[in-house]
């Protein structure tokens, strides 16, 4: 493409929440027209988007009116009308990532089918219309305890899955067309973010670890670099190098993995578009994942990936209790310790649970950021 120096190239971004605006933040830089599609008038990115459209990115005649003018279109969310970026990739605009590949990532029976079939490891599955077949197919011994489910569609940041350890969880199988996946004994949880231009350059993100809050089931923080051993750490890199080059996609692919505890490592879902799990490359890495997406989806030369300084990424979540007009705490006290970056994405309201920030804490030791990590999560507090 590289008409990005003109000034005048018109991205569009479907869903204006804080990954939009912090890739508006990036796209700023080269001075490139941003316009921005979302159902909330004050949605994170609405405030520094050079266009904002309140709409509702699901309804095919809203999204198909969106990407009318624009020169490129993207996304930050998965959850769109498919056939209106179809619709738009038919009449000439180019959308990145292909909406093919997001149709593929919006069913999970799908990706978990394509994993399959293309050789790349993944936990066994099945597919099921619903919870009774599950219940018959244990009844007929063609399904065995423990598992974990998930809905093929619309489960986001832990939602739509349920592990079933016995008997007695059978009673809250999810209803609607699902999976149903071997339960993995898990000894680290990690990403890896890859990134492929259309010239089919690519370049991989180190690996990071994630550690989940078992309440929220939400990555509570990351670690980078990871404490893989450096051949499970090349492993993952070459999944997701693998995994990018099936697909034939141009863009940015955060690939979530489970290593076991035999040492394996298994790929577990996708998202094609700049992640949660990301965050710490703004500050700790040469290039920033939001900035890669830009290469990669403008066809441009792919920056490097090498880490600036060890990273440990927080999560800011609304406090339980709270919910109405946001308040923090803490924040002056945390801005006091050397190497803490916090980004507040501008939310106006909090929920409990609901992600209103993120900090990342950066050291030339790893104790030292885990440290101050877990001084800055006593401190920050989102209340209303």
């Amino acid at each position: 493409m590289e008409k990005v120096v003109t000034s005048n190239l018109r991205l569009g971004i479907i869903a204006g929440g804080q990954l939009g605006k912090m890739l508006i933040q990036d796209a700023s830089k080269w001075d490139v027209i941003t316009h921005v599609l979302d159902p909330e008038e004050t949605c994170a990115a609405g405030s520094i988007a050079s266009h904002f459209t309140r709409g509702d990115y699901r309804d095919f005649d809203t999204v198909y009116r969106f990407g009318q003018g624009l020169d490129i279109l993207t996304y930050e969310i998965e959850d769109i009308n498919v056939e209106a970026l179809r619709a738009l990739e038919a009449h000439g605009l180019k959308v990145v990532p292909d909406p093919e590949i997001l149709a593929l990532i919006q069913d999970k029976g799908r990706q978990k089918d394509f994993y399959r079939e293309h050789g790349l490891p993944s936990a066994p599955h099945e597919l099921f219309e619903g919870a009774a077949e599950i219940r018959q197919a244990l009844a007929e011994g063609h399904l065995a305890l423990p598992f974990v489910q998930k809905l093929r569609r619309g489960g986001y940041d832990g939602r739509g899955v349920f592990i079933i350890r016995d008997t007695a969880d059978l009673d809250h199988l999810l209803e609607g067309p699902s999976l149903t996946e071997e339960l993995v004994d898990i000894h680290k949880e990690i990403a890896v973010i890859v990134a492929r231009n259309g010239r089919g350059e690519v370049q991989c993100f180190p690996p990071v670890e994630m550690v989940f809050d078992p309440r929220a089931n939400l990555v509570d923080r990351l670690i980078c670099p990871s404490t893989l051993p450096p051949e499970v750490a090349r492993r993952a890199e070459g999944l997701a190098r693998d995994l990018i080059v099936a697909l034939d996609m141009q863009g940015l692919l955060a690939v979530e993995l489970f290593v076991d505890r035999e040492g394996r490592v298994l790929i577990n879902e996708v998202s094609p578009r700049p992640h949660n799990s990301g965050h710490h490359t703004i500050e700790g890495v040469i290039t920033s994942q939001f900035e890669q997406h830009l290469r990669a989806i403008l066809n441009l030369p792919l920056g490097c990936t090498r880490i600036k300084l060890p990273a440990v990424m927080l999560n800011l979540l609304g406090e339980p209790g709270h919910e109405g007009p946001v308040r923090y705490e803490g924040l002056t006290e945390s801005m006091a310790m050397e190497g803490v970056k916090i980004h507040l994405y501008g939310k106006k309201t909090t929920r409990p649970r609901r992600k209103m920030g993120h900090v990342t804490v950066l050291s030339e030791d790893m104790e030292d950021a885990l440290a101050k990590a877990d001084r800055v999560k006593q401190l920050i507090k989102v209340k209303t």
